[in-house]
């Protein structure tokens, strides 16, 4: 069984769409348990038990909010060294496009890494000119049918690499997978 974790925080409600569409990515590989936690639901049992880990935000002047950073900076320190080799990748909402999404999504991949975490972007392009190579990234609510379709590759990715990796299921390798390329777009 794929555990899989998808955790956000939100402000208009933006974050939590992109993270239904990142929980229904992960829900289309095969034997994936899905948890989705907003960051007033989140507990540190879910933290342990996930073996997947989709983490979300709102971007706040460039990074993320302060109830995501406060959540990281309060967790234990007995889970140090305790979360080596989970799967981690994140996603962020701006306001407007060029608001400091691919930031976010790198502060975030930051906090996952200091607690042992492997993260990783995706190359696919899901439509022109559009990739989640830092995670997905989203101006507003996702709408259009590339915008959550990087959510939902996401997703699928994070379901495949724990799959994989964590399982042994190595026809999940998202290696093995045939997504488009830059030149199929």
């Amino acid at each position: 069984m794929n555990k899989i974790l998808i955790f956000f925080d939100t402000d208009t409600g933006h974050t939590q769409k992109m993270a239904d569409h990142v929980a229904a990515g992960a829900a289309q590989v095969p034997g994936s348990e899905i948890r989705v936690r907003s960051i007033d639901t989140m507990t540190i049992e879910d933290f342990k038990w996930a073996e997947g880990l989709a983490l979300g935000c709102p971007t706040h002047y460039g990074t993320v909010s302060w109830r995501m950073k406060k959540w990281w900076d309060d967790l234990s320190p007995q889970l140090w060294g305790t979360q080596d080799g989970k799967i981690g990748c994140a996603f962020s909402s701006s306001g407007a496009w060029g608001g400091g999404n691919e930031l976010t999504c790198m502060t975030l991949m930051t906090m996952m890494i200091n607690y042992g975490f492997l993260v990783f972007g995706v190359t696919d392009y899901v439509g022109k000119k559009f990739s989640p190579h830092y995670g997905s990234i989203q101006a507003g609510e996702p709408r259009e049918p590339h915008e959550i379709e990087s959510c939902k590759r996401l997703g699928r990715r994070l379901a495949e690499w724990v799959a994989s990796l964590q399982h042994g299921k190595k026809e999940l390798n998202p290696t093995r997978q045939n997504y488009p390329r830059f030149e199929d777009v």
